[in-house]
């Protein structure tokens, strides 16, 4: 089970296939998505990858998710989520993951907050037909009429369709295709419309209903921090120098 990815929702717009069919898509950017720290067995019970994306600063995030950050040498992030993965799917600390992560062709499921409607009639929010235009109704054409309690139950059973806030909820949205990929600045096209607001953060994973296509990578497709990178060849100086200091010793 692989990683999934924190993505900022830019908007929608369409592509053209080659038949110049046009095909609705949403367009996501990951914005330097890295692998803030790790959930392993044995000390947190559950294997997960923890994610962060976007930039904030650091005065206005607390002292202890400063230290957070600092520990695993990456910089303050907007967002952060986990993602439960199996144990050979952990991808390094401080790793950037790449829009090429997830293949073209791939379904995927979406997961965002709802656009918040505040408070809403029985007929937005639960599609409710109203009451009749005349004969005898007053003033109250768009109300949800009569709420069934009468003395027995005496009472509005729980969970009944009324009016009330609508929206701003965690949708999940199931099986959107990836209809284009773009590495070099970070964007992901799914087809159809996904949950949310522009601006607002989508978590896009491996969807759950659908195999995972051959060629896509494993554990994923990410950068290595660049302090690891750089800290590579000094590793691999001090091993010569200490294989030449002992040659001059022979």
């Amino acid at each position: 089970m692989r990683s999934g990815v924190i993505a900022q929702k830019l908007g929608m717009t369409r592509v053209f296939t080659d038949g110049g069919e046009h095909v609705p898509v949403t367009v996501l950017k990951l914005d330097n998505c890295q692998v803030v720290a790790h959930r392993t067995a044995d000390k947190d019970g559950y294997v997960a990858l923890q994610l962060g994306v976007g930039t904030r600063k650091a005065k206005n995030v607390s002292k202890a998710m400063r230290g957070h950050f600092a520990k695993s040498k990456v910089e303050v992030k907007r967002k952060v989520a986990e993602f439960r993965v199996s144990q050979d799917a952990l991808i390094p600390v401080g790793a950037e993951l790449t829009a090429d992560h997830f293949v073209v062709g791939q379904y995927v499921d979406v997961t965002g907050t709802s656009v918040g409607k505040g408070f809403a009639g029985a007929m937005k929010r639960h599609n409710f037909g109203g009451l009749r235009a005349s004969h005898g109704v007053s003033v109250s054409h768009r109300s949800h009429g009569s709420t069934g309690g009468r003395q027995d139950p005496g009472k509005v059973f729980k969970n009944k369709k009324m009016a009330g806030h609508m929206g701003d909820v965690t949708v999940t949205t199931l099986n959107l295709k990836i209809v284009r990929t773009d590495v070099e600045r970070g964007l992901l096209l799914i087809e159809g419309a996904v949950p949310g607001a522009k601006g607002g953060y989508i978590m896009v994973r491996d969807a759950v209903k659908h195999p995972l296509p051959k060629d896509a990578p494993k554990p994923g497709k990410f950068r290595e921090a660049a302090g690891e990178a750089k800290a590579a060849p000094k590793a691999e100086e001090k091993a010569e120098a200490t294989a030449d200091a002992a040659e001059e010793t022979k």
